[in-house]
């Protein structure tokens, strides 16, 4: 017998999470790096602005799952050609996250989906990374 109840409608698609306005990210500038949740566990991500566009990738190195800015959101090398681990050296293409150099062979950074929206930088959740909950630090 069929199920009467109507079918639960489809998810809506995630509401972007502000980080900065967006004339703060600055053509291959420093980054702004933020909190996520990477399949449930306490992530970094970040996102900067490269060729025009905004890219965002979490803060974890293909080659060892380690963060990788020089400093805190300084992640492009001295050219600001490529983005670059500060542990290994392994080296990403900032307009895609592929590796193009160092010990990441064939791997890609995780990428975070980012835009501008009415003049401020924002990310989107996904599947896989969630915002962290302002109540979490509340909890037992």
């Amino acid at each position: 017998m069929p199920d009467p109840r109507p079918a639960p409608a489809a998810p809506t698609a995630a509401a972007p999470q502000p980080l900065c306005p967006a004339a703060d990210l600055t053509e291959r500038g420093r980054a702004i790096v933020f909190d996520v949740l990477l399949w449930g566990q306490p992530a970094r991500a970040f996102a900067l602005r490269f060729d025009g566009r905004l890219v965002g990738y979490i803060n974890r190195c293909a080659h060892v799952p380690v963060e990788m800015d020089w400093r805190p959101g300084d992640f492009l090398d001295h050219d600001q050609r490529w983005i670059v681990c500060s542990i290994h050296g392994a080296s990403y293409e900032p307009a895609d996250g592929r590796c193009v150099g160092g010990p990441c062979g064939r791997a890609r950074l995780i990428p975070v989906t980012v835009a501008e929206l009415d003049g401020q930088a924002c990310w989107y959740p996904s599947g896989d990374v969630r915002p962290v909950r302002s109540d979490a630090a509340a909890s037992p």
